[in-house]
């Protein structure tokens, strides 16, 4: 709510600014007011509110207020009332000028502006009429004849116009009365005129009384004493030059300096022509600045002459002679300005705090201008320093408003330090200067900013959970709670459920942290959203991306596909062409690494063969290949014992055993697979076998059978008697390889079936899995299996084509 106020107090401002030149003639006249002298304090000068086209509320609302340099008035907070403050004396206050104005100014805000009022003091009768002595001694000759005027010393009344010096009276007497003439400058001073010869040796001195009157009502009035003293006959008295002696000197001559020379003469002869020259009737300021030879009537300065104190000093110099004859003549001298006032800067109103975001045209401060000199030498003109987003608008009577004139930014510049100067028009010119210091109030008008445009981390797989990963920072140039930024994850190409289980960020540090350890085989990488974001209102923020990948560790062993196992574990075997010839590619290792980089960079090594000379094995590609052809004495059956390591650091690695059969075919090569004799003729002796082998079997069956029905009909339940027809008397593990070909590798799906109960290695019948359990049943139920398996035997180990072959 606060904040909508303000928003409207400033629209508010906006929208007077706007209108207030509409009323810019009527606003530059100043309101007048008029009001005698000793007014007493509180009396009502005027309803100021009212003049100003305020309202009672507004009075206080804009807190309506007047200022000068010396404040004689005040403001009624309720009324609006302008009310004398101070004792109000108009010579006090305006010394002899003839119209007394005090000149005042009504601040208001809300928008801040300022007004001129001008009040006229009026004069009142509130001073008497008085001379500069009570006592007015003169000489008079008894040889003056009547008619002859002696000048007597002025009465002086502060007061103007209708309240100033009147008139003179003179008590009646029979010797003198009084003419009152005019000065030349419009005063009037007092003349007393002998209407009768004197007699010294009849009356030797007189005793009159001198009234000055004023013009006010009731008239108030001064007196003076006259004596008289008549003296011996001096019958002519001095004369001035000129009766007015007009001079300008400059105010800035030193003291001392020679300003005019007055010159009176007697006619008289001897010593009643000896002239002294003194002042008569002349202001104590003026006898302190200049002095007067007594002999010569040169006039000199005493001390510095300044214009702004007075402009003009009027005297009067009364020439004498020894026989008490005088006569007067007034000096005029007139002081000529120099520029020696600088001119001077009163700030009235300030506003040092302003938003960064304050509109052109905003009053920051008012402020005026005086200069004592005069002329043009009291012309000022003022101009701000440079490169400052601020400008000066003209006001009436030396009234300045410094006002923006550009955009605020507090982080580029927090503070102005303003410098006002001005100068006058004076030859050279004068002028001074002041400096204010403008505070920028910040506000949340920028959003966080991060170091980086993207982030980029390298993680180790396994790491510890728990530790620091990276650490994302974010900079906001505003103050306080604007520039105060947090940290969040907002985004992420992992899934929302399981994005805390993988890494967290600290809200006030930006550090983010591994919540697991991770694997790269599983997760080689992922990336997040962060974001940084002011408690500013209304808060402003930024988001970053960054990258997690997660780097590989050498923590999985290579696996071997080919040569793959047996469905039982045991190793199959390869066919080798016995005309292979070198280079013959045989077969090929094939392995693969979980791992990446060199971590999963496979190398092929042979740990063991059966002749090293025979194969050769590729380092990287795992080809197995002949070396060269083979030999007469070289084995028919090879193992070669091949290791394949990764690149890692320390290397792991896996074995896989290759059993490699030379053989044209694969009937050829089953035989190699035991280690008995080759008969010399293999192919009639295996013809004969097995045609003994296949009539014993089918009377073994033709018995069994017999028997399995009689027992039946005997509704035996003996299980011994069909021992020989239940299933199982293989081994309850399966078909098995005979423990000498475990390490061999057969291409196709072919099982080797050894009985159960067998042990003998050299007893390898190669038959197919469906039959294995049948004719195990015969051998091991019938009384004939030992000389049977003799039969087969020799049979199997004699012929390498043998047809028995099950695919």
């Amino acid at each position: 709510m606060a904040g909508s106020g303000a928003q409207r107090r400033r629209s508010g401002q906006v929208l007077f600014l706007f209108v207030l030149p509409l009323f810019h003639p009527a606003l530059c006249e100043p309101i007048r007011y008029s009001i005698p002298e000793e007014l007493a304090k509180g009396s009502v000068v005027g309803n100021l509110a009212k003049d100003l086209g305020l309202s009672v509320l507004d009075v206080s609302a804009r807190k309506l207020r007047v200022s000068a340099e010396k404040l004689h008035f005040s403001v009624d907070a309720e009324s609006g009332d302008l009310l004398v403050k101070d004792r109000i004396d108009r010579e006090q206050i305006c010394k002899e000028k003839r119209s007394c104005e005090l000149q005042l100014e009504a601040v208001v805000e809300n928008p801040l502006n300022i007004f001129h009022i001008i009040v006229t003091i009026e004069d009142i009768n509130d001073h008497a009429p008085h001379f500069p002595k009570d006592e007015i001694n003169l000489e008079i000759s008894e040889s003056v004849s009547p008619g002859m005027g002696t000048i007597l010393e002025c009465a002086e009344d502060p007061d103007i116009s209708m309240n100033s010096l009147s008139k003179y009276q003179l008590i009646p007497n029979e010797y003198f009365s009084l003419v009152v003439k005019d000065n030349p400058d419009g005063g009037k001073y007092p003349e007393l005129v002998l209407q009768k010869t004197l007699d010294r040796e009849t009356q030797s001195a007189h005793h009159l009384v001198l009234t000055a009157l004023d013009g006010g009502d009731p008239p108030r009035s001064g007196t003076a004493q006259i004596r008289i003293v008549v003296v011996d006959a001096n019958d002519n008295p001095p004369v001035f030059s000129q009766d007015v002696y007009r001079v300008s000197v400059r105010e800035g001559v030193p003291p001392g300096t020679s300003v005019l020379r007055v010159r009176a003469t007697d006619q008289d002869e001897g010593i009643n022509a000896e002239i002294i020259y003194s002042f008569l009737g002349v202001a104590d300021k003026a006898q302190h600045v200049f002095s007067l030879d007594s002999t010569t009537g040169n006039i000199k300065t005493h001390r510095s002459l300044d214009f702004e104190e007075v402009e003009r000093f009027t005297m009067n110099v009364e020439a004498k002679d020894r026989g008490s004859l005088s006569t007067r003549c007034k000096v005029i001298i007139e002081v000529l300005d120099e520029n020696d006032n600088s001119p001077e800067i009163i700030i009235t109103s300030l506003s040092d705090q302003i938003l960064e975001d304050s509109p052109l045209g905003m009053v920051v401060a008012l402020f005026k201008t005086r200069d004592q000199d005069s002329g043009e030498n009291g012309e000022v003109r003022c101009s701000l320093s440079r490169d400052a987003p601020f400008k000066i608008h003209s006001s009436s009577n030396n009234y300045y408003k410094l006002v923006t004139d550009g955009d605020l930014d507090r982080e580029q510049t927090p503070e102005y330090n303003i410098t006002i100067t001005a100068s006058d028009r004076g030859k050279p010119p004068l002028s001074s200067s002041t400096t204010i210091t403008l505070h920028i109030t910040d506000i949340n008008d920028n959003a966080p900013v991060f170091r980086q445009s993207a982030y980029l981390v390298h993680v180790p797989e396994n790491n510890q959970p728990g530790t620091s990963i990276a650490q994302v920072c974010a900079s906001d140039p505003d103050l306080g709670s604007n520039g105060s930024v947090s940290y969040a994850i907002v985004a992420s190409d992992l899934e929302p459920r399981v994005l805390s289980s993988y890494v967290s960020v600290s809200a006030q540090s930006g550090v983010v942290f591994a919540q697991r350890a991770f694997d790269h085989e599983q997760l080689r990488a992922f990336e997040l959203t962060l974001q940084a974001r002011d408690q500013g209102s209304p808060a402003l923020s930024a988001n970053v991306s960054l990258r997690v990948l997660v780097g590989d560790r050498n923590d999985n062993a290579p696996r071997v596909l080919y040569p793959a196992l047996g469905p039982d574990g045991s190793a199959l075997f390869d066919t080798v062409p016995r005309a292979a010839e070198p280079g013959y590619l045989v077969t090929k290792v094939v392995a693969v690494d979980a791992d990446s980089g060199h971590n999963a960079w496979l190398s092929y090594h042979v740990l063991q063969a059966s002749e090293p000379g025979l194969f050769s094995l590729g380092l990287r590609t795992g080809e197995v290949r002949t070396v060269r052809a083979l030999g007469d004495r070289d084995a028919a059956r090879q193992r070669l014992l091949v290791t394949v390591r990764d690149g890692g650091q320390p290397p792991l690695s896996a074995t896989a055993t290759l059993l490699l059969v030379f053989a044209d075919s694969l009937q050829e090569a089953l035989p190699d697979l035991t280690h008995g004799p080759t008969p010399s003729d293999p192919q009639a002796e295996l013809q004969f076998y097995l045609v003994v082998a296949l009539a014993l079997i089918s009377v073994l069956f033709l018995l069994a059978v017999i028997l399995a029905i009689a027992l039946r009909l005997q509704h035996s339940s003996s299980p011994t008697a069909w021992g020989c027809f239940q299933p199982g008397l293989c081994s309850k593990s399966g078909p098995k390889v005979p423990p000498n070909y475990s390490e061999g590798t057969l291409p196709y799906s072919y099982n080797l079936c050894v009985p159960g109960d067998q042990t003998n290695p050299e007893f390898n019948f190669l038959t197919s899995v469906d039959h294995c359990s049948a004719m195990q049943d015969i051998l091991n139920n019938d009384t004939s299996s030992v000389l049977l398996a003799s039969i087969l035997t020799s049979s199997v180990e004699g012929d390498k084509t043998s047809k028995l072959v099950s695919t």
